[in-house]
């Protein structure tokens, strides 16, 4: 367990401390070969995923944090880890990792140094764990802040992971946990590293990005799915549902909306209903506002909570069966808070008449908040596939897939494994993509050269050269 009486300096002198003793390993590790990192980063990634190791950690992230449930937890250990394992497995990351002879061009990975990795309680134990295998799969160290709900379960994730280390004859230090959380010691992980990996909430990916040092950072939530009229309603629902309720929504890739067709609506509403939805009535919808929301800012106490303790706090009675609250909506923004990103098992649900709409509503709900992360669609209709994927303003679209399983990797996409989602520049952020192990090493281009070939002038520009 973490100590009350760990750091005795100041923040500075602390964290200059497991700097240290991280840049220490890390000098070590500069050394290892291909064959010497895959072993480590699977050793800790199995330190995790040991089925025995995984569930006491799904069970300790539950008892601190108070947040999600047991059964998704220990799923999500063995998924996110393992897929990332397939991804990382047989990929370069040491010495020459690509070579383009008709170009002369030759690609050589190097370690970036200390990564600093920010760990927020929503995924105290996988977040760590993903984001040491991609560090030292790239010969780096990390040191890992843990948000202050969660570190006792980040703490015990380091401490496994730096057996499986030890086991293996690897400095133990590569992977370093600070054993007091604060802001203070967060800023000045932040300052210290030499690559920011921050995954939490706004103000920590804000603080990250104004640090002065290189970051990657993740946007808000507040997935989008429309429904059409060609969807096939009933695994629509089933799957927004699982989406909706996995680890009580407590991920930032849980379905927040869904806007369907007028022509389906009321069926989609039914089948929501036999899959566990409870639709609110205009003044229950009062209630729920004021429970969740409290002088405009999402109430901690609602979030990854069950449907049943949400009702409680709202004054409601609902089924003892009901898995999520459905709201109907149709304003956006500010004065609507149901629009926005919720992390919590409460839906809302709006209703389109044409395409045209369906899309604009989609991209005025994510310019509310989300702006960049992902939406998706329950259609066959490749024309509207199609149109949301070139009009909307976001990294990722997914089509006729729970967004909480399949945005950040699954068995059954081809979405890299991770734990991190970039959302571009319209999140605010430097990749529109998931951060995955090429975003953990520095990359020298070699370049040899070759017998110029300069293309002729009508090869560059065709007619545009005759014009005046």
């Amino acid at each position: 367990m973490i100590s009350n009486n760990a750091m005795p300096d100041s923040a500075q002198e602390y964290v200059t401390k497991l700097m240290n003793r991280a840049r220490y390993a890390q000098k070590i590790a500069e050394s290892f070969t291909q064959e010497r990192v895959n072993e480590l980063s699977t050793a800790i990634a199995w330190s995790i995923v040991k089925p025995e190791n995984a569930q006491k950690l799904a069970i300790l992230a539950l008892e601190e944090t108070r947040m999600g449930d047991y059964e998704s937890k220990y799923k999500k250990i063995m998924k996110k880890i393992k897929g990332v394992q397939r991804d990382i497995k047989n990929a370069k990351s040491v010495g020459i990792i690509e070579e383009c002879p008709d170009k002369g061009i030759a690609k050589i990975a190097k370690p970036v140094g200390v990564i600093g990795a920010i760990i927020p309680c929503t995924n105290p134990e996988i977040t760590p764990t993903i984001k040491a295998m991609n560090a030292i799969k790239c010969r780096n160290a990390v040191v890992c802040s843990p948000h202050p709900r969660g570190q006792n379960t980040t703490f015990k994730t380091v401490e496994l992971m730096r057996s499986a280390l030890k086991r293996h004859n690897a400095p133990e230090d590569l992977i370093i946990c600070s054993e007091n959380s604060s802001k203070e010691i967060s800023s000045e992980i932040m300052k210290q590293c030499d690559l920011i990996v921050a995954t939490g909430g706004a103000s920590m990916v804000e603080a990250a990005y104004s640090s002065g040092t290189p970051a990657y950072g993740v946007g808000a939530g507040n997935v989008v799915v429309i429904v059409d009229e060609t969807a096939d309603i009933k695994d629509a629902a089933h799957k927004i549902m699982l989406s909706k309720t996995f680890d009580l929504a407590s991920g930032c890739s849980c379905d927040n909306a869904v806007i369907a067709h007028e022509s389906i609506y009321y069926h989609l509403l039914e089948s929501f209903k036999s899959e566990g939805g409870y639709l609110v009535n205009a003044e229950e919808k009062k209630l729920l506002q004021k429970a969740m929301w409290i002088d405009g800012v999402i109430n901690k106490d609602i979030v990854a909570q069950p449907a049943a303790k949400i009702a409680d706090l709202a004054g409601m009675t609902i089924s003892e069966n009901a898995k999520f609250l459905m709201v109907e909506e149709k304003g956006i923004g500010k004065g609507y808070p149901f629009s926005g990103e919720k992390m919590c098992v409460v839906l809302t649900i709006y209703k389109y008449q044409d395409f045209d709409e369906a899309i604009e509503k989609v991209n005025v709900i994510q310019g509310y908040q989300g702006a960049g992360h992902s939406c998706g669609i329950y259609s066959f209709d490749e024309n509207h596939i199609e149109q949301l994927s070139f009009r909307t303003k976001t990294s990722r679209v997914m089509i006729r897939q729970p967004q909480n399983y399949g945005n950040s990797g699954d068995w059954c996409n081809g979405m890299p494994f991770t734990v991190t989602l970039g959302c571009g520049t319209w999140g605010g952020n430097i990749v529109s993509e998931n951060i995955v192990l090429k975003h953990y090493y520095n990359t020298t281009w070699v370049s040899r050269p070759f017998e110029p070939v300069v293309p002729a002038d009508e090869e560059l520009f065709g007619g545009i050269m005759f014009e005046d």
